[in-house]
């Protein structure tokens, strides 16, 4: 029986696989999913706001729509959302309304991070709901596939 660690850096592999597909329409590559309490993914996403031209379409909230399309419920109660970068204050907020119990994420976010590095709003104790954070899953994985996609636009 694989650990808890061992777990969340197989689900982080999804979400990396997820993220290389936002690649393709020049998205930050960005990949999320949603897991529910029995381990199966039921939702994913990736950076979509160069696509859809839209400014909510990041990973974190298209992997939370699919799950929620899943179960049939806004309430994603047990669920754990896996994603290859620290949640922005949007998604955090997200994440939140959805209930999710733990969020687990591979790069920190110094500039815009919401769990834990410039905010953490999903452990603030004015939050009607909380969540377990567990951060720095496979994270030098994760940072390089982003350092590596702005290098390329500082480049171009």
């Amino acid at each position: 029986m694989a650990t808890d660690d061992e777990q969340y850096a197989a689900w982080l592999g999804h979400a990396l696989t997820a993220a290389r597909a936002a690649l393709a329409t020049g998205d930050v590559p960005v990949g999320a999913v949603v897991v529910d309490p029995h381990g199966q993914i039921i939702g994913t996403g990736w950076n979509a706001r160069e696509a859809d031209g839209d400014p909510t379409a990041h990973a974190e909230v298209l992997a939370l729509r699919e799950a929620a399309r899943h179960t049939g419920e806004w309430r994603l109660t047990g669920c754990t959302l896996v994603v290859t970068l620290e949640p922005c204050p949007m998604c955090a907020g997200a994440l939140m309304l959805a209930r999710i119990a733990r969020v687990v994420f591979g790069a920190w976010d110094p500039k815009a991070g919401a769990c834990g590095s410039v905010w953490d709003i999903p452990r603030d104790r004015r939050a009607t709901h909380r969540c377990e954070i567990v951060g720095g899953v496979r994270e030098a994985e994760c940072a390089e596939l982003l350092l590596d996609f702005f290098a390329a636009h500082r480049e171009a």
